[in-house]
């Protein structure tokens, strides 16, 4: 390390002779003044005047050696003064440039090397030490304390960088769980596997949150299931028994009807009617249970007595009003479903619309099928609700929890048109409600 010299110290100048001779001038000159003196003094008084004189001389001479002395003495002790302070001045100045040093070279330098892996014995012996004790104990203790404060801060960005591994795979694992686990495990639960098939064939977070989280979801989702399995097993079998009960009742009243006269007729009749009205509601809720139609036909039925099957299911059946021209007929297997799909659009097109206004339904046939045409003259359907009525005639919309009490119908229709290939659309109507386009495909003729 560089440390610039010291001033150089100025010796004090050695006492010329012409001070040295000063004294002795003094000396000589008050020598022949009293000798002078004593010359002229009257004879008498002349031992006694040279007496005086030399005692006089002898003290000054004592004074002026004794001031000589003490003069030499003082000069001395002021060059001894002056060298110890150029001494001091010379160390102060060497200390200065030693701390400037150290503060502008030999300290970042130690820091660099300690941020760049060196430990502090390495570091050290890299760089010159100052010689002031003081100095060296000062760079000893900073660099200590800086790889003490490196190692701290280099573990504790070790850890932050792990934590935002956990954070970010904790993020990655949770978006794959929300967006692709939890709905293939519900796909696979509503098809009815169990808790631990589903656990043991998905892949499941890491994460010991996440993934007890998940399980605990996708167990409560399968008891839900099961339940619901079961609630909806238990409506389908009640279902049926009502609708044994509701043909039967059916059968009962049509033989009444041929044996008794005119004046009970009527009142058959229109017993005949309710109990077809519950027939319709009990097929309703037995197919979204998953159940099936309480009547199956075994021969082809003609487009005409499906049509008037349709119309004497439904409360408002004298408001309907039929336009069939076609000697075409429905397969039996289908003809049970396609008159409850239309008893369904019937009854809608009927309940909403005005109670004076009739709806007509009408029947062509085409090289696509068998095209039936509903139209009303009621409140045309919101652009939101009309959104609403094709995804369910679609057959979209299979979660009864979704479905309100006057939708139910609807999505009845989808069912049945997804199980038969029967197309259902709507459109505004020419008389100023909805219309509702129904393709009975070739294959149910």
């Amino acid at each position: 390390m560089s440390v610039p010299a010291p001033p150089s110290q100025h010796r004090p100048a050695k006492p010329s002779k012409a001070s040295s001779a000063v004294p002795l001038a003094v000396l000589v000159v008050s020598a022949a003044l009293a000798g002078g003196v004593a010359a002229a003094a009257p004879a008498g008084a002349r031992s006694w005047t040279l007496g005086a004189v030399a005692g006089g001389w002898v003290c000054l001479a004592l004074a002026v050696l004794t001031g000589t002395l003490l003069l030499r003495r003082a000069h001395r002790s002021a060059a001894q003064h002056l060298a110890e302070s150029g001494t001091h001045q010379a160390r102060s100045a060497q200390v200065s440039a030693e701390t400037a040093h150290l503060v502008n070279i030999t300290l970042p330098g130690l820091t660099k090397r300690l941020r760049d892996g060196a430990s502090a014995a390495d570091a050290l012996t890299t760089v010159q030490p100052p010689s002031d004790p003081q100095l060296r104990q000062v760079m000893h203790t900073f660099a200590a304390s800086l790889e003490e404060g490196v190692r701290q801060a280099a573990t504790a960005e070790a850890e932050r960088l792990r934590y935002r591994e956990e954070v970010d795979r904790a993020t990655a694992e949770a978006e794959r769980l929300t967006s692709e686990t939890l709905p293939a495990a519900v796909g696979r639960l509503r098809d009815g596997q169990s808790a631990d098939t589903v656990l043991a064939s998905l892949e499941w977070p890491r994460t010991p949150l996440l993934h007890r989280t998940a399980e605990s979801f996708v167990r409560e989702l399968a008891l839900s299931e099961r339940r619901a399995a079961a609630a909806q097993a238990a409506s389908a079998k009640a279902l049926s028994r009502v609708q044994a009960k509701a043909v039967s009742m059916l059968a009962d009243l049509r033989e009444m009807q041929e044996r008794h006269g005119e004046e009970v007729f009527g009142d058959l009749l229109k017993l005949d009617h309710a109990t077809s009205q519950l027939g319709l509601m009990t097929d309703r809720l037995a197919l979204l249970m998953g159940g099936r139609s309480s009547r199956a036909w075994n021969k082809p039925i003609v487009m005409e007595s499906i049509l008037r099957g349709a119309v004497g299911r439904i409360a408002a059946y004298q408001r309907v009003r039929l336009h069939c021209s076609t000697t075409a007929a429905i397969s039996g297997f289908a003809a049970e479903g396609v008159m409850h799909l239309l008893a369904e659009l019937m009854d809608n097109a009927a309940n909403f619309s005005p109670p004076i206004d009739e709806v007509h339904v009408y029947v062509e046939e085409r090289s696509a099928g068998l095209v039936v045409t509903i139209e009303d003259s009621g409140l045309k359907m919101a652009p939101a609700a009309m959104r609403r009525a094709e995804q369910a005639v679609a057959g979209r919309m299979t979660d009864l929890a979704s479905l309100q009490g006057t939708r139910l119908g609807v999505a009845v229709v989808g069912r049945l048109a997804v199980k038969y290939g029967i197309s259902v659309n709507y459109r505004p109507s020419s008389r100023g409600g909805t219309g509702v386009v129904v393709l009975v495909p070739p294959q149910l003729l």
